[in-house]
């Protein structure tokens, strides 16, 4: 059997080991399916039925808090100043609208995915049931419009986004396996759930999680999260197979990104834009980014659950790691220059306004630092993190030039175990040469005799 074959069966062996536990088949899948479609299709129908409400909601002033929580609602000073850009107040219902829709159907349109191509495997029924249920049942969006116009859909719809929480959390604690690892993870399974349920309590209700202080909601939230984190971090390390790491680098990168991409937006909106973040102004609508920004973790747990391209992610964070650190770094570079020389110009002709020059010598510079920064990051990020890939492109050329010109055979023996020792970085190196007298003696044996033949 030849070694692609051989590869060929350990990837399909991993692969059906990976899905065995949470394979479904018989009248279980068929109840599972109906489960799923009974509290999916619901809670879609509530959201399509609330867009003309939530399109009315955003033309009107808001008053109150409750109406204030609805995405994009605006007070009446909010609205006077989008008259003042020229912006209709229908004119930006619908852009709210339009831009909600939007997300939703990417949102749902990756769960139902899912649940086309992998309605045999519970989890990714779960991941699906999340996917659809997290943006559909959104606290803010035209569903909690629809609940406002009709007090009798109080209590469905936050029964609803309890269960959308508790499958978040659910997926997260229970991905790529099915099981939870460790096995005293159910604990903190438990308490979300009974966190989450709490919340359907009256606000008037000590047992609502949602009145509680935040001294002592925030260390439980706290103890959640880290719990998901400390659980995929073990189960990488000691359970996982190579495919379900490949899986988990995928979740983590898009979790990853997320997170970090709202803290980057966070510090410029508060350092340079810090009108985006008052409750009536009207470039509040560049908050939209967040829900932009968050499409990242349906389009990578989707490619998790899919195993569509799983090893691609190794190439995505290699890309991401280079061109964000360097990103950073050109940034750093040019804020410290166009100070420094600012400094000089200011220290050497007195004048205190920003000049032309400094702007252009800096741009300059960081165009010239481009490429050379980026080669070397590359090779700091190759060696540190992806050292197998570093040995293929650089070690192996130099060691080859070396070859060509080395005559001395005991150090090219030396420079061999250290190139092996440097790249490989073995727990122990050896090397053995045949010598030239056992060689000859090899080639001169006779071959075996074959039946038929005088022996």
């Amino acid at each position: 059997m030849n070694q692609s074959n051989t590869q060929q069966q350990n990837a399909s062996g991993s692969i059906s080991a990976s899905t065995a536990n949470t394979r479904l088949s018989g009248p279980g899948l068929l109840l599972t399916r109906a489960v799923w479609l009974a509290l999916v299709l619901p809670s879609v129908a509530l959201f399509i039925a609330g867009l003309p409400v939530y399109y009315a909601q955003l033309q009107r002033a808001c008053i109150g808090p409750v109406e204030c929580n609805i995405a994009g609602a605006l007070t009446a000073r909010g609205l006077q100043a989008l008259l003042a850009l020229g912006v209709s107040a229908s004119g930006y219902a619908t852009f709210c609208t339009i831009f909600w829709v939007i997300i939703a159907v990417i949102w749902c349109g990756i769960g139902f995915l899912l649940f086309w191509r992998r309605s045999d495997d519970w989890l990714a029924l779960l991941a699906a049931f999340f996917l659809v249920m997290f943006v559909t049942t959104f606290q803010g969006l035209p569903i909690s419009a629809l609940a406002l116009a009709y007090p009798a859909l109080n209590l469905p719809t936050p029964l609803m986004s309890a269960i959308g929480q508790v499958s978040i959390g659910a997926f997260f604690l229970l991905f790529p396996s099915g099981r939870l690892v460790p096995r005293w993870m159910a604990v903190f399974l438990l308490l979300l759930i009974l966190q989450t349920v709490s919340s359907l309590f009256p606000l008037t209700s000590p047992f609502n999680a949602n009145t509680w202080p935040g001294w002592l909601t925030g260390p439980l939230d706290v103890v959640s999260y880290t719990a998901i984190i400390f659980s995929q971090v073990y189960r990488y390390r000691r359970v996982s197979t190579p495919l379900q790491r490949q899986q988990t680098k995928w979740v983590v990168f898009g979790i990853i990104t997320v997170a970090a991409g709202f803290i980057v937006l966070g510090l410029l909106f508060v350092v340079f834009f810090p009108e985006v973040n008052q409750p009536d102004s009207p470039y509040s609508l560049l908050q939209n980014v967040y829900p932009l920004l968050t499409l990242l973790l349906p389009l990578s747990i989707g490619i998790a659950v899919l195993r569509y391209r799983l090893y691609d992610i190794d190439i995505l964070i290699n890309r991401t790691l280079v061109y964000g650190t360097l990103t950073a770094s050109l940034a750093l570079v040019y804020f410290g220059l166009v100070i420094g020389l600012e400094s000089l110009v200011r220290l050497f002709t007195g004048q205190v306004s920003q000049t032309p020059v400094v702007v252009v010598a800096s741009t300059l510079a960081i165009a010239a630092l481009f490429q050379p920064l980026r080669r070397r990051i590359q090779i700091i990020i190759d060696r540190r993190f992806y050292r197998r890939k570093y040995d293929a492109a650089r070690t192996l050329a130099a060691f080859s030039a070396t070859l060509r010109n080395e005559v001395d055979l005991h150090q090219l023996c030396e420079h061999l175990v250290a190139v092996v020792q440097e790249t490989m970085q073995p727990a122990h190196v050896s090397l053995w040469l045949c010598s030239p007298q056992k060689r000859q003696v090899q080639e001169e044996e006779p071959p075996l005799s074959r039946g038929g033949e005088g022996g």
